[in-house]
């Protein structure tokens, strides 16, 4: 992974499908190392600037956890600690952290301000989230279903349901594109993905010999292993979005008998987490209290079934975070 050294980590796009793959396979690798307590620390002294504009669960602790596993340092930073788009602009920041930094990693709204920040940098800068890509969500992603299922890349086929528009649907379309999986994207047409997005992922399907389908049909299930959804609603949209989301997409809940329309026995459930499979959260109670809706996008069943591989994804988060940790900054 040499090659990747210095690199930034912004989206899928920016790799070839041998990059792609090879972060895979050093995940793999880190994982093993991991779990047989034979882990080689490659960060010693090393210090990284994690940036969180936006609330963060399982992208901060594995970007804290890994760094701190390889002998790295972190220094976390949000709205209310940092001057980023406040009183700095983000070049400046940029400029000013890769000074004192060996890597930079953000998490935040705009698409934009990462790659400003990455523009202006002089140490390797990775993406934590954005509205429109979450690439090591994705990564994470490729490697569970890799995990789980033990086959090539070539015969893993899998369906996000739900909302496809935004960084979880567009992240998984081109990382699966990169590996020449069979993706399926199942959505209300006016929640499929930009169709310049869907233009670059079929470039790359013609390279790498992905499956690519787009479509409203729910029966395209049929036949894949994993199914992935995400959230429909985020608390602070306003009540005219939840109504309008929830319309639509009602009937692309992940229950079990969207499972048993894929007609594979041992077919996983995958989500990137927090999902509103119950009553227990703040949102969860609110969409509750206005649409009578007890779950959204996966009912509790599945949630918490046996094909549930949630939790293995959640922490595959930290080796595919370590991974590109280790490929950028050595």
């Amino acid at each position: 992974m040499g090659a990747l050294k210095g690199r930034h980590f912004l989206k899928e796009e920016d790799f070839t499908p041998a990059e792609w793959r090879g972060l895979l396979d050093l995940t793999g690798e880190l994982k093993t190392a991991r779990r047989a307590g034979t882990e080689q620390q490659a960060l010693g002294g090393m210090n990284l600037a994690l940036i969180f504009e936006k609330t963060s669960t399982r992208t901060r602790s594995a970007f804290e956890v890994a760094a701190h596993q390889q002998g790295a340092h972190v220094t976390q930073m949000d709205g209310n600690s940092s001057q980023l788009g406040h009183k700095e602009s983000p070049a400046d920041t940029a400029r000013v952290l890769s000074r004192l930094f060996d890597g930079i990693e953000y998490r935040g709204a705009w698409q934009s301000t990462v790659e400003t920040i990455a523009q202006h940098s002089s140490v390797p800068v990775w993406n934590g989230l954005t509205d429109e890509w979450h690439p090591t969500q994705s990564l994470c992603d490729m490697f569970t279903m890799r995990e789980a299922s033990g086959l090539d890349d070539r015969d893993i086929a899998y369906a996000y349901v739900g909302d496809a528009r935004f960084n979880v649907g567009c992240s998984l379309l081109m990382g699966g594109a990169l590996l020449g999986m069979d993706v399926r994207l199942i959505a209300p047409s006016k929640l499929l993905p930009p169709d310049s997005v869907v233009r670059t992922a079929r470039e790359i399907a013609d390279v790498t010999g992905a499956r690519i389908t787009l479509t409203e049909d729910l029966g395209a299930v049929r036949g894949c292993r994993f199914i992935h959804t995400d959230i429909w609603v985020s608390m602070g949209e306003p009540e005219s979005v939840w109504t309008e989301r929830i319309l639509l997409l009602r009937d692309y809940q992940v229950n079990r008998e969207l499972l048993e329309r894929t007609g594979v026995a041992d077919v996983k459930f995958m989500h990137c987490l927090p999902a509103y499979h119950n009553r227990e959260t703040t949102v969860g109670e609110a969409v509750y209290q206005r649409f009578g809706l007890e779950e959204l996008e996966v009912t509790d069943e599945v949630f918490e079934s046996a094909a549930s591989i949630v939790f293995d994804q959640a922490e595959n988060r930290m080796h595919s975070i370590k991974a590109i940790l280790v490929a950028t900054l050595t």
